[in-house]
């Protein structure tokens, strides 16, 4: 703490803060370039990001072949057959007239699930708990022995689940075979008919669930309890349901089981079958849903194209619209960036009108974003010349697509929706080179490809000089730049320090001075008899 001005009465405080002042006028100016290349940095990084989501429109629209491929499908009669087409389908019209849809094996019991009073049981008792109608009582644990034989399938599969009676019920064991995803089976205990239903989850003929036949004592105990689950004969080795235990089940015995279905259908004449209702011909996926004729046309999707080259259209002038805004900013040199005393001196309100002013027009007439533009504009009107591209088609004034005639546009392209309609319908193959065709020269390269190309070289110029956020200032030219003035502040800084020392030191020896000049005004006025 200093504390000056004891015996000349000056404010040396002040004095010294005001030289200071003076002083301090080189490292403002430093300050306020620093913040200003912090300020035209962040603009140039802005446009990278902007200049980034077209390059990734692009990629993700018109630069796609998918795009071209789309294929748009309708059927007569949806409630019999839907469909969806792959980008190979051929454009044509099948004729399916569906005789049969695929169902999957059920399994339920013919009786409902009753104890040895004719009680129906609750599904959530305990099994140790309970003595079925068929004398059945399960008092220690077992296995579950089952085997399944999917449809479209010949070889089982062998499944074992373990039950425990003292703390399992019907509906946990139910629970026990659902969450078994290899049997391939969906189990339910039905409340309100006291029930047991198994269902295959895949559709078609041919499924079985058995007991599993390996001669062991839990065979013999899956056989009891899917009895007293009112399976009637239910035996070892043999499918659930085979109330004959002839091993020919046709769903006539009791509804015990309802076998498996395939589709039937007619394509286009040819009688076919399939183990699904799903399936595919020829790229195009079909969907049966009921018993009926429908007839399936394919065609190109002539909407997913337009939009998806509307969408770049769209994004190529939101883009250039923003960047020419950067490169007209008006740039208002009397407002420089405020120093720290000049913040405190100001509102907040003054402070933000201020700096709107201040940060105006940092990237106005930039020679990258200016050759970034003119390369952009002259991939879009110069006509590609490649042997894939058709020379009805070498250009986008040729599909509808101009540069607006007014000037305030500044190069906004302008879309002729029916024209570029009546390309696509003609010829969406030639809609794709112009876009897409490859080659070793700009002239041979489609107009996706080449702007691709520019935004990338101008992508790369703006990073060299203003980085990217995963950089560090010293791997770009404006970070080198904010270095260097940060090392001439500090260097500054310090020099300021000496200087206010130094101040200091001088007034404090005129203080001294001044005293002792007081001392002895005193001594001699006392002599005199002052």
């Amino acid at each position: 703490m200093r504390i000056g001005g004891l015996a000349s009465g000056m404010d040396i405080d002040k004095l010294v803060s005001d030289l200071m002042k003076a002083e301090r006028i080189p490292l403002d100016k430093m300050e306020q370039e620093m913040q200003r290349l912090v300020w035209k940095r962040d603009d140039y990084r802005e446009m990278n990001m902007l200049l980034r989501d077209l390059d990734n429109s692009i990629f993700d629209g018109i630069f796609r072949q998918s795009t071209y491929l789309t294929k748009s499908v309708t059927s007569s009669n949806e409630a019999a057959v839907t469909a969806t087409a792959g980008s190979t389908a051929t454009n044509t019209t099948t004729t399916i007239n569906v005789t049969q849809l695929a169902k999957a094996a059920m399994y339920n019991s013919e009786t409902a699930v009753t104890d040895n009073n004719g009680n129906a049981v609750d599904g959530d008792t305990n099994l140790d708990q309970v003595t079925f109608s068929g004398g059945q009582a399960f008092t220690t644990g077992f296995n579950l022995k089952l085997s399944v034989i999917k449809p479209g399938e010949s070889q089982a599969s062998d499944i074992t689940i373990a039950v425990d009676p003292t703390t399992d019920s019907i509906k946990d064991v139910m629970s026990k075979i659902n969450s078994h995803t290899d049997l391939g089976v969906s189990a339910f205990y039905d409340s309100e008919t006291n029930k047991v239903v198994l269902t295959m989850k895949d559709t078609g003929s041919g499924a079985k669930l058995s007991i599993t036949n390996d001669g062991t004592a839990d065979a013999t105990t899956t056989a009891d309890f899917f009895s007293a689950l009112g399976f009637s004969n239910a035996s070892a080795g043999y499918e659930l349901g085979d109330t004959n235990l002839s091993g020919t089940i046709d769903g006539t015995d009791g509804a015990i089981k309802t076998a498996g279905l395939d589709a039937q259908f007619e394509y286009n004449g040819f009688a076919t079958s399939r183990k699904t209702n799903t399936f595919e011909i020829n790229d195009v996926s079909y969907t049966l849903n009921g018993i009926g004729s429908a007839n399936i046309s394919v065609t190109q999707d002539s909407d997913t194209i337009l939009d998806s080259i509307v969408q770049f259209v769209d994004k190529y002038n939101e883009t250039i619209d923003k960047v020419n805004g950067e490169l007209s900013e008006e740039r208002y040199r009397d407002f420089p960036p405020l120093t720290d005393k000049q913040r405190e001196d100001l509102s907040d309100n003054e402070i933000e009108l201020w700096e709107e002013k201040a940060m105006s027009g940092m990237l106005r007439s930039d020679p990258i974003l200016s050759g970034g533009l003119n390369s952009m504009r002259m991939d879009l009107y110069s006509p590609v010349n490649s042997t894939t591209v058709s020379p009805d088609f070498n250009q986008l004034a040729e599909i509808g697509i101009e540069t607006s005639s007014n000037y305030k546009d500044r190069g906004k392209l302008i879309i002729n929706e029916s024209k570029l309609r009546e390309a696509i319908e003609a010829d969406p193959d030639a809609v794709y080179e112009l876009f897409m065709s490859d080659g070793t020269t700009d002239a041979e390269k489609g107009i996706a490809r080449r702007l691709r190309d520019s935004i990338s070289e101008t992508m790369g110029k703006i990073e060299a000089k203003a980085g990217n956020s995963l950089e560090t200032n010293e791997q770009f030219t404006m970070g080198r730049n904010i270095e260097e003035i940060e090392d001439e502040i500090y260097t500054f800084e310090r020099r300021l320090t000496d200087i206010e020392d130094r101040y200091w030191r001088q007034f404090t020896a005129m203080e001294k001075a001044i005293n002792r000049m007081n001392q002895q005004s005193m001594y001699l006025m006392k002599q005199f008899g002052g």
